[in-house]
């Protein structure tokens, strides 16, 4: 069964930042999947803890923490020209570049890289937990082809943001916006904070170096007032 399709397809991006606020100023490259993934995973897990309750004999889970979200899916690399109509001797550099953005180590911030997966309304933040490559179609000489990549990816953001996450009672909750045509900075700051003057806070925060033209679709993270620079 052929599923009906609306609109340009939409092609899985994988965007690599050196700093967990995702900011521009941080962003270092992007990989556009070849063909989308057929599926992928995302596992929730919540840990408990035992304990006994009082005046019985039997145990009683009590909350400990919630673990960073999971993400899982493959990518597939092919040099036969079928899928993109651009044959090439093999797939040997490409899974080279591959695997070294993933997995790599930058030599300027002493860590890998931090990755956002984004498909159509999909929104992943977290780092590169595993990567797994299956090789399937060899050239006479012996040179790979085709090959899928499995990737696992773990949630992550920054601490900042993972304090005002775990705070229940913290405004900062809603403090999170996606920039539409029209927007600018010092009117979502007089917004949020019923100041524009936050503005120049705010762009530091997120790395932002011209926050005169902000591109439709950007996330800005709006930090506490009480951490913004300034005193309310």
């Amino acid at each position: 069964m052929t599923l009906p399709t609306h609109g340009k397809l939409e092609k899985l991006r994988l965007r690599a930042y050196r700093n967990p606020s995702y900011g521009e100023a941080h962003f270092v490259k992007e990989f556009v999947a070849m063909m989308n993934p057929e599926a992928y995973t995302l596992d929730y897990k919540v840990e408990y803890t035992e304990g006994k309750g009082h005046g019985s004999s039997g145990s009683q889970q009590k909350f400990g923490v919630k673990k960073p979200e999971e993400f899982a899916f493959e990518f597939l690399f092919d040099s036969t020209g079928i899928i993109d109509g651009r044959p090439r001797a093999d797939i040997a550099d490409d899974l080279r570049d591959f695997r070294e953005m993933l997995v790599g180590y930058d030599g300027k911030q002493h860590e890998p890289w931090h990755f956002k997966l984004l498909w159509g309304k999909t929104c992943f933040k977290g780092r590169c937990t595993s990567l797994s490559i299956a090789y399937k179609l060899f050239n006479a000489d012996g040179s790979p082809i085709r090959a899928s990549c499995k990737c696992g990816f773990k949630g992550s953001i920054d601490d900042e943001q993972r304090v005002a996450k775990e705070n229940k009672s913290s405004p900062d909750l809603t403090h999170r916006r996606t920039v539409v045509a029209g927007d600018t900075l010092p009117l979502m700051c007089h917004a949020i904070y019923g100041d524009p003057g936050y503005y120049i806070h705010v762009a530091r925060v997120n790395g932002l170096d011209n926050f005169r033209r902000l591109k439709p679709g950007t996330e800005i993270f709006f930090p506490p007032i009480s951490k913004a620079g300034r005193t309310p």
